[in-house]
């Protein structure tokens, strides 16, 4: 496969193939694609310990937009949130931002994420993948800076949010190359 790239908000966005870097138990965009159903969004996910940035397609799955931040709490409280996006935004599938460290490999914080996932699929019973989201908050937080010249605050108001439209778009785009 080619490593192939696209532009978001005026950056280049690579995207490498997962198969090029599969891992245990991540689907790559072509099984993702092929268990999605039609004509449903994707919610994208920007996790965070203490918030989660939410980012939504539209139903044809190519265009990624921020939606919200979810401030978290305890885990029902999480989950009755999350289930009422899903329900509002027609939601059919999942991308979850996966930070890796720069060598590629998981840290603590991926692992996070992953047993975010794996808990939220026992409530939630949707298709998911894990998306790589190296930099991502940077990349989008370096754009709000240079090309919107947002202040500070503003900026940390959308920046989770933002950033899961980026992790989002990278994957839409993905899923857009892919036959």
């Amino acid at each position: 496969m080619d490593i192939k790239s696209t532009v978001f908000l005026g950056l280049t966005i690579k995207y490498i193939p997962h198969s090029l870097k599969k891992k245990e138990n991540i689907m790559n965009i072509a099984e993702f694609k092929a268990v999605l159903p039609a004509y449903k969004a994707l919610l994208g996910v920007d996790y965070g310990s203490k918030r989660m940035g939410l980012a939504v397609s539209d139903l044809g799955r190519s265009i990624a937009t921020s939606y919200k931040i979810l401030y978290r709490g305890e885990w029902a409280k999480d989950v009755a949130e999350l289930k009422k996006v899903i329900a509002e935004k027609e939601i059919g599938g999942l991308v979850y931002g996966l930070p890796l460290q720069m060598n590629g490999e998981e840290g603590a914080i991926a692992q996070e994420v992953r047993a975010f996932a794996e808990k939220l699929a026992q409530e939630i019973d949707l298709p998911y993948i894990f998306w790589d989201e190296r930099l991502s908050s940077s990349a989008v937080e370096r754009f709000l800076i240079e090309e919107v010249d947002m202040s500070r605050g503003k900026r940390k108001k959308i920046l989770d949010a933002s950033a899961a439209a980026y992790i989002l778009q990278g994957a839409l785009d993905a899923i857009s190359f892919c036959r």
